[in-house]
């Protein structure tokens, strides 16, 4: 009996292989990426295929020193890393390290299932992670060319590659001069100016109308909603070069009789196309967003304003306004992005006078190749953050106030 119990269990046994599969894995991919890096990928695949799986024993065998093996690991590959890249391999030494150290050890004690409903299969586990690893692998593939463009922004050279001093991470490989280029350069800043101009007031317009629209489709007395609907978001549908040459032919006879029957300025009326034919694009994001907002809507609220004695105007911007507030920010930030980085549209309806900032852009990789592009690609990805962050703090908002999500 005193033998039977010294015998290692089925499960330990499993669950020391699963581990060990599961680090020299993970350590042939790293090494597979290192030896194709220096010219030998197979060997870099077999030396990080056995130097993680002699690791992973090593910590398996101290794992009630688990602090220590982590602290050692780390230490093992800032030496390894700084021997091979220098001062700046150290950073990415203790970040491997780290990782290696934190994934043993959520392998072996089965941190992995601590969150996860206890009954759920070994297959069901597997997948649940096997599905978030794929959708990490195609977030990546997706925000790749960003991570690429934002480093290659601060290069000192007047290049779209990896200098060998940027690659050494060397100091006098990374520059602000483009940056410096964007903000005293006379074109790129008219063209910024012409942006900030256009895209706000094309964004007035199009929350003032889309949310007087997607109000007005909420009713249940309207007659032929859908179609009206369908009409509405067509510019999101239709190809963008379409709707650009029938803005053209349009515009140009609204742009005539403006300037010859009105007699307005003729830079004034380039202006007015423009803005008017972005916030034409950007009417169908805040119908969409505000349609949204009002499917949770009380509408017993607004009759309750009404038997009150408040008349329509005051109980749009006192009850319906607050509530659906989210929604039309939202719109109205797709509605500003969308005319911010916009260039068919205006390079049709517009002029010289009117060239936005991804218009400069589309002439600078035209006409000539200039780093400084990368510079204006990396602060509209900026903006573009900024924004995001904002529409998911307003998404959260706007359930509170539904009550979807508890405050």
């Amino acid at each position: 009996m005193d033998s039977r119990m010294n015998q290692p269990k089925p499960f330990f046994q499993s669950k020391i292989v699963f581990t060990l599969l599961s680090m020299g894995l993970v350590g042939g991919l790293i090494g597979l990426v290192i030896g194709v890096a220096n010219g030998s990928g197979f060997l870099g695949l077999l030396i990080g295929i056995i130097l993680v799986v002699v690791i992973s024993i090593t910590g398996i065998s101290a794992s009630q020193n688990e602090n220590t093996i982590r602290y050692t690991i780390c230490a093992f590959f800032a030496l390894a890393a700084f021997y091979f890249l220098g001062v700046v391999g150290i950073i990415l030494g203790l970040l491997l390290g780290w990782f290696l150290g934190w994934y043993l050890y959520w392998l072996y004690l089965g941190r992995y299932r601590i969150k996860l409903q206890p009954y759920l299969s070994s297959s069901q586990v597997l997948w649940h992670y096997v599905f978030r690893i794929v959708c990490g692998i195609i977030f990546i593939f997706l925000i790749m060319p960003i991570l690429v463009v934002m480093p290659l922004s601060f290069n000192s050279q007047d290049f779209f590659t990896f200098t060998p001093e940027m690659l050494k991470f060397e100091p006098e490989g990374y520059s602000l001069k483009h940056y410096r280029d964007f903000f005293t350069n006379n074109e790129w800043q008219r063209s910024f100016k012409n942006s900030l101009l256009i895209a706000p007031v094309a964004t007035l317009v199009s929350v003032s109308l889309g949310t007087l629209a997607a109000i007005g489709l909420s009713q249940s007395h309207v007659p032929f909603k859908r179609a009206i609907m369908a009409i509405l978001i067509s510019p999101m549908i239709v190809p963008l070069i379409i709707s650009a040459t029938g803005m053209f032919f349009f515009y140009s006879h609204v742009g005539n009789f403006l300037e010859d029957r009105i007699g307005l300025d003729k830079n004034f009326v380039g202006y007015v196309k423009v803005i008017l034919a972005h916030s034409v694009l950007g009417i169908p994001f805040v119908i969409i967003t505000v349609t949204a907002t009002l499917v949770g809507f009380d509408s017993s609220l607004t009759r309750a304003a009404a038997n009150m004695g408040a008349n329509p105007v005051k109980t749009f911007f006192k009850i319906q306004m607050p509530l659906i507030l989210p929604g039309v920010i939202s719109g109205g930030l797709f509605a500003f992005i969308t005319s911010f980085d916009e260039v068919v549209v205006v390079m049709f309806v517009g002029s010289t006078n009117q060239k936005t900032l991804p218009w400069q852009m589309f002439t600078g990789l035209r006409e000539q190749i200039s780093p400084t592009i990368l510079a204006v690609a990396t602060i509209l990805v900026a903006i573009s953050i900024a924004l995001l962050i904002t529409l998911e703090m307003l998404r959260r908002r706007s359930e509170r106030l539904r009550g979807i999500t508890p405050s």
